[in-house]
């Protein structure tokens, strides 16, 4: 599709998106809850802990806190390696109070999942792996070196064995699918934020240029008369001043600059107008005006306009909205340049429904792929052939989401599917065999109000 270079939407995390405020509000939270449970364990139940010990693992949390809240300032952004080394002193914090309150026989070792499913969100991989790797080993550690939890009576609390390596795998298993699944959920958010924002950016370009084209049209239409009057006076000046050649000369001057300024407000106001006539088009001028961009790029785009048999024959009048214009130059950008020389594209139309085809001669769509299709930023797909064929193409992820994200808005429903079977032999091959896109809306989605029925009202002010 249109340029999807996926360097730029590279979706990785990013830890400066973090505020070093926020960590912080985690770890008093953490602190209160380590605080509590350590009370509660020693004057409930009675449990004889290192008391000591355990309030100088806590002591340097709040330590710590303490002189992040007062060094640093309230909007502080932490760098990658800040956030690791944060969520890294959290990890051995809590790995070091487990430590000192019965190792994994603690049910309060499954906190150690937190710190390295935050990081799998907010770090890049590199610091998301290294972090893991010393939970999994803080956690191993745990299962032998500890000290035994110890009631009033000097009775060791101890689970067996075999829960305790349940318990163990438990934890390893959750260090990494929780990871991974945070990780694979945030790279998608952040992929479909930025594909949104590319949308956006696309549908308001369509929307500026439409506006300039009707400023542009605007302009033509208004300085029409005083042009064809300053025509007319330097054609009456010519016939006076034919016996004086110099200011002969200087009539006709200006009227071939008037005819000039004519020329070029002409051709600059190809694009449209800002006129609520022209808000809406029939069927074939949308689609040709669609596909206009790409009728000179040496394939050959076959058109076929016509109503569904039985149905209305008249041709269904629609919006000229931007993101319509734009999501169908989309998808015949994309058949154009995966053609081999021919593009198909047909519209037709019922008493209910609108559909528009567009298909062309070429490969067709990678048969593992075709489901995925309109998902942003889409990677390892492209065959060695299809490389050694367009080594610069960076393939049609974002150009195929946005023109399907845009016709989604205005009301259509798209289906991708390939013209023939990748395992007919070529001779069997029918001629539009490569790629088809159906694009398909109610005719209540995108026709036109009827002007005879429903007056337009004055055109809006255009806004320069």
């Amino acid at each position: 599709m249109s340029d999807t270079s996926t360097g730029l939407f590279e979706p990785e995390a990013g830890s400066d998106w973090i505020r070093l405020r926020t960590l912080i509000l985690l770890r008093w939270s953490a602190i209160l809850g380590q605080i509590i449970a350590i009370n509660v364990a020693q004057h409930l139940y009675n449990l004889q802990l290192e008391l000591g010990w355990c309030y100088l693992a806590v002591g340097a949390s709040i330590i710590a806190n303490l002189i992040s809240t007062f060094v640093f300032p309230e909007n502080k952004r932490l760098a990658e390696g800040e956030a690791t080394l944060m969520i890294l002193f959290d990890v051995c914090q809590l790995s070091f109070l487990l430590f000192l309150t019965g190792g994994l026989n603690n049910p309060f070792a499954v906190l150690i999942l937190a710190p390295v499913t935050i990081s799998a969100t907010v770090l890049q991989l590199r610091s998301t792996f290294i972090l893991g790797v010393v939970a999994l080993c803080l956690v191993t550690a745990l299962t032998v070196f500890y000290i035994p939890l110890r009631t009033e009576d000097g009775m060791i609390l101890r689970i067996p064995d075999i829960f305790l390596f349940g318990f163990w795998c438990a934890l390893v298993i959750g260090l990494v699918f929780l990871a991974f699944y945070a990780r694979r959920v945030t790279m998608e958010m952040h992929t479909m934020s930025k594909a949104l924002l590319a949308t956006q950016m696309a549908l308001a370009r369509e929307q500026k240029l439409t506006d300039l084209g009707g400023v542009i049209a605007a302009t033509a239409h208004e300085l029409g008369t005083p042009l064809a009057t300053i025509k007319l006076v330097s054609a009456e000046l010519m016939d006076e001043l034919s016996g004086d050649v110099d200011l002969f000369d200087d009539a006709r001057l200006i009227r071939d600059q008037a005819d000039r300024c004519r020329d070029i407000l002409r051709s600059m106001g190809q694009v449209g107008k800002d006129d609520l006539h022209l808000r809406s088009a029939p069927l074939s001028t949308v689609i040709r005006e669609s596909a206009d961009p790409h009728l000179e790029r040496g394939k050959n785009i076959n058109f076929s306009i016509s109503p569904i048999e039985n149905g209305e024959t008249k041709q269904p009048i629609i919006l000229r909205r931007p993101e319509i214009i734009h999501g169908i130059r989309n998808l015949v950008q994309n058949a154009v340049d995966f053609s081999d020389s021919k593009v198909w594209i047909s519209a037709h139309w019922s008493d209910d429904d609108v559909i528009l085809r567009i298909s062309d001669d070429g490969t067709g769509y990678p048969p593992h792929v075709i489901g995925r299709l309109g998902d942003p930023f889409m990677r390892r797909r492209r065959s060695s052939g299809d490389q050694a064929e367009r080594p610069g193409y960076e393939g049609m992820g974002l150009g195929l989401f946005i023109a399907k994200t845009l016709l989604e808005r205005s009301g259509a429903v798209l289906n991708f599917a390939n013209g023939t079977d990748p395992f007919v032999i070529d001779q069997e091959l029918p001629e539009q065999r490569g790629a088809i896109v159906e694009v398909r809306w109610r005719r209540d989605k995108i026709e036109a109000a009827d002007s005879s029925k429903v007056p337009l009202g004055l055109n809006k002010k255009i806004e320069i």
